[in-house]
């Protein structure tokens, strides 16, 4: 089953999935085995993780602190245009996977890899987002998916096979859903929340303290942002990734960004997902309101109209393609004026928009006060009026004579 295949570079965290993978490709592909692990601030003992692998007969292995590149090049333009899923999904996973795709392409090229590998299912999303990614970069490269391949059907299995070969996982039998960690969020799936009928339990959550939990006073915060990006809290400058893991502490302590959902995957199921994003709620929340103050009304309505595609494209591993990032281009020209400071305040699991405030204001209170005023005269409201409703007119004097 080699298929001219002598060395192949895994996607590897360490994981029930992919220690599994690593045993299975060099037992069923006879290959090289390198191991690339991109820290995106999932908080594991990656050395651990290098050990792991090493014991497992791997003797090349990348580890890579990607957390400000994944916060700076693909976080922030996200959250530039508002990208939000269905409504309610922060997509934490789906722009993690297109950095550490093109990542692994970029070594499997410099070790002279034949091919590259995953762990995602043949189910989800995340096959879709490593593959587009390998074959706009990287088109020669071969992928191996052993989910596809191998007759193992579920993680029970999995584990059953790890035991057998004497490979320590985390996950077992009685909690074996699957759990994503990145900077931007955590994401559950599978095992005990595929009921969505039922509650996610309270000691899965990683990030955040239940709102029953979270402090009785309210704390207040403000965010700098230039250009679309945020800069500063309360006065601080940060880098992106020192940034948003302040504010996931704040959040999470305050029980901010728990999401429950049920979506609907790319490849055409419904699937229930729980997430948590602090950090990235309170952006997106700041965000929007120093938006409403800098950004012209046109483009704001034509820019949201853009947000369900962006949103859409990412969630289904778009991100490399002409189409993404030429609206990423439209919502970057769009947000070269939102600049200036919003206020949010943290309390019990709402991030609420308290002030906002920006030397590019297009708000005059001149102009929209309910006082007094010698700028707006309200008569010219009349003609504005009369006008607009022309054909609203004329619709009802053509069904009055048609009755």
């Amino acid at each position: 089953m080699n298929r001219g295949i002598k060395k192949v570079v895994l996607a590897y965290s360490g994981g029930l999935d992919t220690s599994v993978i690593l045993k299975w490709l060099q037992e069923t592909y006879e290959a090289e085995v390198v191991a690339f692990c991109a820290d995106l601030g999932q908080g594991e003992d990656l050395q651990a993780v290098k050990a792991k692998a090493q014991k497992l007969g791997v003797k090349k292995i990348y580890i890579e602190d990607l957390r400000e590149t994944f916060v700076r090049e693909y976080v922030f333009p996200m959250l530039r245009g508002n990208a939000m899923y269905e409504g309610s999904y922060l997509l934490g996973t789906s722009i993690a996977r297109p950095l550490i795709a093109r990542r692994q392409a970029e070594i499997a090229i410099k070790e002279g890899a034949e091919a590259v590998a995953h762990g995602a299912t043949g189910k989800g999303n995340d096959q879709v987002r490593f593959e587009l990614t390998y074959m706009a970069l990287a088109p020669r490269l071969k992928i191996i998916a052993p989910w596809r391949e191998w007759q193992m059907r579920s993680r029970r299995e999995l584990i059953e096979y790890a035991e057998r070969h004497g490979i320590p996982v985390t996950a077992t039998k009685a909690k074996p859903y699957s759990m994503d960690l990145n900077l931007f969020h955590v994401s559950y799936e599978g095992g005990i929340l595929e009921d969505p009928w039922e509650a996610p339990p309270e000691e899965i959550f990683q990030m955040t303290v239940s709102a029953e939990k979270a402090p009785n006073k309210p704390v207040e915060v403000e965010i700098d942002y230039e250009a679309g990006n945020p800069v500063a809290v309360d006065g601080k400058r940060m880098t992106p990734a020192a940034l948003l893991g302040h504010l996931n502490k704040l959040g999470g302590a305050h029980g901010i960004g728990r999401v429950d959902l049920v979506e609907n995957r790319y490849v055409g199921m419904k699937s229930r997902g729980v997430y948590e994003t602090p950090g990235g709620t309170i952006l997106h929340v700041a965000h929007r309101g120093l938006e409403s103050l800098t950004m012209d009304r046109e483009v704001l309505h034509f820019r949201d109209s853009l947000i369900p595609r962006f949103a859409d494209l990412i969630y289904n591993g778009y991100w490399f393609s002409p189409e993404r990032e030429m609206v990423q281009r439209a919502i970057d020209e769009a947000q070269q004026d939102v600049t200036g400071t919003a206020r949010v305040k943290l309390y019990k699991g709402s991030c609420t928009l308290t002030g906002r405030k920006s030397k590019q204001s297009l708000y005059r209170l001149d102009i929209a006060t309910f006082e007094e005023d010698e700028v707006y005269n309200q008569k010219d409201a009349e003609g504005f009026i009369r006008l607009n409703a022309l054909r609203l007119k004329i619709r009802a004097q053509r069904k009055k004579a048609s009755s």
